[in-house]
């Protein structure tokens, strides 16, 4: 098995491409405080000393580490991690765990509007980049988003937010006043 690694805008993320299915649908971010019953994977990676956090989406792992920590160190315990866990043929997502593929669902037409943009033009575009961005609310003209994997902590997801998204949205949607991004 090859597994393939790509650098993201985040220095402490990188991004690993086992060349086959990790969800088959949606994403999920856990870290260190997460609970990790759901997936084996996620808690053998983070008991990695200094990863700080694991996304997992389609087809990529995006592996976080403190700032303190190299990947020179790091890379091969985690590469051997994920090999060991997918020539086993376990699942990312033991039965029964579940992937919120949305954080809000709304009946309101201009909400439905701002998770239409999100999922379609921003989320595609941060996937590449091994992250991910939901939609959690809108409020008095504010969306509020999700930031996860490699968006978490990036020190160019400011940027992403003010000057992409929040310029999309405004642009399509004119109620929108501003963009947020929430924490955990």
């Amino acid at each position: 098995m090859f597994i393939q690694t790509e650098a993201t805008p985040n220095p402490d993320s990188l991004k690993f491409l086992p060349g086959r299915i990790v969800l088959e649908t949606g994403t999920i971010s856990y870290t260190k405080n997460s609970d990790c019953t759901t997936s084996p994977l996620a808690k053998k990676l983070l008991e990695v000393p200094f990863i700080a956090g694991v996304f997992f989406a389609h087809d990529f792992i995006t592996v976080t580490k403190e700032s303190s920590a190299d990947w020179y160190a790091l890379k091969p315990l985690v590469l051997g991690h994920i090999m060991e866990h997918f020539v086993a043929n376990l699942p990312t997502i033991v039965e029964g765990g579940s992937i919120p593929t949305r954080m809000t669902e709304s009946d309101d037409p201009l909400v439905q509007q701002i998770q239409e943009l999100i999922d379609t033009r921003v989320r595609p575009a941060v996937a590449q980049d091994g992250g991910d961005i939901i939609f959690h609310s809108f409020e008095n003209g504010i969306v509020y988003l999700k930031m996860q994997g490699a968006c978490s902590g990036c020190p160019s997801s400011s940027a992403t937010l003010k000057s992409g998204i929040e310029n999309m949205l405004k642009y399509y949607v004119p109620e929108v006043l501003e963009v947020r991004a929430i924490e955990e």
